[in-house]
C-alpha cells in the first residue's frame, strides 16, 4: 500500500470529501479557489491547503504527481 492510500485511510469522511474535490480540481488543472503556493527552492513543487489538509504535488508538463497528502503538523514540509 502506498503512502497516499495510507494517508487517505486516516482521514475522516469529511476530510476525504475535501481531498476528492481538491484532487479533481488539480487533475483538471482548474486551480481557481484553491490555496496554492509554490514551495521555496523548488521549481515544480506546490502545496495546496484546505483547513488542516495539505496536499503536496509536482506539476510536470501539465501532469500532476501527488507527492504527499496529510494533515498539517510540525513535520508536514520536512520530507
Amino acid at each position: 500500500m502506498d503512502k497516499i492510500t495510507k494517508a487517505l485511510k486516516k482521514l475522516t469522511a469529511g476530510e476525504k470529501e475535501i481531498v476528492k474535490e481538491i484532487l479533481t480540481k488539480i487533475d483538471s488543472l482548474d486551480f481557481n479557489g484553491l490555496d496554492i503556493k509554490k514551495l521555496k527552492g523548488r521549481q515544480d513543487i506546490y502545496r495546496v491547503r484546505k483547513g488542516k489538509i495539505r496536499i503536496i504535488y509536482r506539476l510536470n508538463d501539465n501532469r500532476v504527481i501527488i507527492l504527499t497528502l496529510e494533515r498539517r503538523n510540525d513535520n508536514t514540509y520536512n520530507s
